[in-house]
């Protein structure tokens, strides 16, 4: 199919993103305007600088960037300036539901409180539902670099949000870092109610995976990569229909997998995994929705039927009612119908 017709075809996709970090939407030129708001020298002289210092070689080189740019959000503005970006980019690409992380401990760590990071998270999400019709759950990630006493104490931080809090993840440097490290915050987060998730298998092993099952008890694996290395793994992950909220574009770009036709999203299709696509850390890996799915489509030569699969698994796998996703799978398929 040729390039143009295929981005026609993904534009007009409804669609749900499960693994977007919101820090990760921060385009160079919001970082600059809110680094100039809050009188914070960058260490980079332009746009420019700062696009060019986007190459990275590993998951660590990224993350040491990603929490340098983060310094500068600092008020309750910042952060709804944030996701109000990332919401009305995604707007652009007919994404109709969004599953999103937030990293609080990036902040709380540096003396911003709790509440200014959820209060202008969740003002942003709230306009993007009512003026933009995008629906949305919040996840708070515990970061896995630091100790479980640490994430201990940002679940203890999150009580008073429950109400807006959905779920918690697990994200950071994955090596060296294995889910079972967090056994103990994670049945507690499950206590007061919070669903379940956790990176897993992206550059660590698919041991990793079988702890965030087994030992963390999530329900939906983010990344999970390695999955296909173990064959008693690919028959849990059908059978018990755990999804894997993958993103091809961060991969590539991390050298996870070291080049788009090598993904094994379309193997996972073949097996029958729930597999899904995403953006993860857009600004940083060059890529939102829609480039994700047609990077993917167009070095895998994915048919229109494994693209809609893709589009119907993320709803799938999605924390919507089961109406809602019904109501969506429906739009989807009628869509693909319609071409």
């Amino acid at each position: 199919m040729e390039s143009s017709k295929l981005k026609t075809i993904i534009q007009g996709i409804p669609k749900a993103e499960l693994h977007l970090h919101l820090e990760g939407s921060f385009e160079p030129e919001l970082m600059f305007e809110i680094a100039k708001r809050n009188n914070i020298n960058l260490p980079y002289d332009s746009i420019e600088s700062v696009k060019e210092a986007y190459r990275f070689n590993n998951l660590q080189e990224f993350l040491d960037i990603y929490y340098a740019g983060a310094q500068v959000l600092l008020h309750e503005q910042d952060f709804f300036d944030l996701t109000w970006a990332y919401l009305t980019k995604v707007h652009s690409e007919n994404v109709k539901h969004a599953e999103v992380f937030f990293d609080p401990q990036t902040h709380t760590e540096r003396g911003v409180a709790f509440d200014v990071v959820i209060n202008g998270i969740h003002r942003a999400l709230e306009k993007g539902k009512n003026e933009l019709n995008i629906s949305y759950k919040l996840i708070m990630s515990y970061l896995r670099h630091l100790t479980e006493d640490a994430a201990f104490n940002t679940l203890e931080s999150s009580i008073p949000f429950k109400e807006i809090i959905d779920g918690v993840g697990l994200d950071s440097s994955e090596m060296g870092n294995p889910p079972s490290k967090f056994k103990k915050v994670f049945k507690a987060s499950a206590e007061h109610g919070y669903k379940l998730v956790a990176h897993a298998g992206e550059e660590g092993p698919a041991e990793y995976i079988w702890e965030a099952l087994d030992i963390l008890n999530v329900e939906r694996i983010d990344h999970g990569n390695r999955c296909l290395t173990n064959e008693a793994l690919i028959k849990r992950l059908v059978n018990e229909k755990i999804a894997l909220t993958l993103c091809p574009t961060s991969n590539v770009a991390l050298k996870v997998i070291q080049k788009m036709d090598e993904h094994p999203v379309a193997k996972m299709l073949d097996k029958g995994i729930l597999a899904t696509i995403h953006s993860d850390d857009p600004a940083y890996f060059g890529g939102y929705m829609n480039e994700n799915y047609y990077q993917t489509a167009k070095a895998l030569n994915l048919s229109l039927e494994q693209i809609e699969q893709l589009a119907i698994n993320a709803f799938e796998a999605s924390w919507l009612s089961k109406a809602s996703k019904e109501r969506h799978i429906t739009q989807v398929k009628e869509y693909f119908k319609s071409l």
